[in-house]
């Protein structure tokens, strides 16, 4: 085991990457995608660069270019445009057939947490960490789009404003998903704790399986949840299977200071970091968790080559299929290896703590930064050589928590 050094490195897998036309690229593996096999071979790739951990996409709808708002799909038919990847497999599930096949990255699957229930995902991430012997967390995220609140029919989405997001005193719909969200992990780390770590007595003499002294009901109740308690499932490995989230402004914000253990920021310039990092820290400190860790990891959308201009052809090829420029909600880089370790460092010394890379070609730019950038960061002293914990919040240099329930 080594000591970690620099920032901490995570990339996000979605389908063939996250340029729509990505699919079309010679390397590509289209016929896959809802294949074990592909997405082991991501993972185990991101785990001989020894990234922290992988986050694994989902939603509940099928993946369109319609901005959150009324939805353009027409009654009956299909969605969106024919000519890029859709459809998904269920996150957790994926995370759960990579894990046996895996030893240290961690596994984090996102969940939509509008549309489920705390009790279910907080089984399921449980599960994942016995799985994965101590290696699960979880990307919780917001439903916004009409054609996903039509799924389940239980209510509709009502009016809904990107622009919102950053009036955090203003009710509003975006205010109350958020904050439901904030309750719902709430749910999910009572559930968590609801079980003792030495309530399993296994004792075959006596016949006692379980202390039940040490099961406990959580008894939440709040707007949006009415929970009893316990869980099923005893107490994951990790305690508490570590939360993250992905946050744009200050209504996101406030749910990743008082829910989260990570979250991903979307800073285009270095001299946006300062003041991110502020206003997150300082919903932090509002929510009574100043003292806690709070991880800040950057995104970035990478388009990576041997050289710059290599860089560019194949992001130009790419939008000349998909028929327009790639744009994204995070910056944009593209360019080489060792261009982009310059940036990550810069940024990290600005604050960030880490980054959230998302290949934008898969399997291309995956080994671009597991064989091109970690080597470029190993070279600078900034980058482990080997993993040093064998859990995930090992690896994020985050403590096991004690049982909040235990006496």
């Amino acid at each position: 085991m080594t000591q970690r050094t620099g920032p901490h490195l995570a990339v996000a897998l979605d389908g063939a990457g996250w340029h729509p036309a990505a699919w079309r690229e010679p390397d590509a593996r289209p016929a896959e995608l809802f294949t074990a096999r592909y997405w082991t071979d991501l993972v185990r790739e991101a785990e001989a660069g020894t990234l922290d951990f992988v986050t694994i996409e989902d939603t509940l709808a099928l993946q369109t270019d319609t901005i959150p708002g009324p939805s353009t799909v027409e009654p009956g038919g299909p969605a969106g445009p024919t000519d890029r990847v859709q459809g998904r497999l269920d996150a957790v599930l994926v995370a759960s057939r990579v894990a046996p096949v895996t030893s240290h990255i961690g596994l984090v699957p996102t969940a939509v947490v509008t549309h489920t229930e705390p009790f279910h995902l907080s089984k399921a991430i449980a599960t994942l960490d016995y799985v994965s012997t101590g290696r699960a967390g979880v990307r919780v995220r917001i439903s916004t789009q009409h054609a996903e609140f039509r799924h389940f029919g239980r209510r509709e989405l009502g009016e809904f404003r990107l622009a919102d997001s950053a009036e955090p005193d203003t009710p509003s719909v975006l205010a109350d998903l958020f904050d439901e969200a904030a309750d719902y992990v709430e749910v999910l780390r009572r559930l968590w704790d609801s079980w003792e770590d030495d309530a399993e007595i296994r004792d075959v003499a006596t016949g006692r399986f379980i202390d039940r002294d040490k099961l406990h009901y959580i008894d939440f109740t709040g707007r949006w949840f009415s929970v009893k308690g316990p869980s099923i499932t005893p107490r994951p490995p990790q305690g508490q299977p570590p939360v993250t989230a992905l946050a744009h402004a200050a209504i996101p914000y406030r749910l990743a200071a008082r829910a989260a253990d990570v979250v991903y920021v979307t800073p285009h310039h270095r001299d946006q970091v300062g003041a991110i990092l502020a206003e997150v820290r300082a919903e932090q400190a509002t929510a009574g968790r100043a003292d806690q860790p709070l991880h800040v990891f950057g995104e970035l959308v990478v388009f990576l080559d041997t050289s710059a201009q290599a860089a560019t052809a194949g992001r130009a090829r790419l939008d000349d299929r998909a028929g327009a420029e790639y744009t994204s909600d995070a910056a944009v880089f593209t360019g080489t290896p060792g261009e982009l370790a310059d940036l990550l460092l810069d940024w990290h010394a600005a604050g960030l703590s880490g980054f959230r890379l998302r290949p934008g070609r898969l399997p291309h730019d995956l080994a671009a930064i597991t064989r091109g950038l970690v080597p470029e960061l190993r070279a600078r002293g900034a980058f482990r050589t080997g993993y040093e914990a064998n859990t995930l919040r090992g690896l994020l240099g985050l403590t096991r928590p004690a049982n909040r329930y235990a006496a």
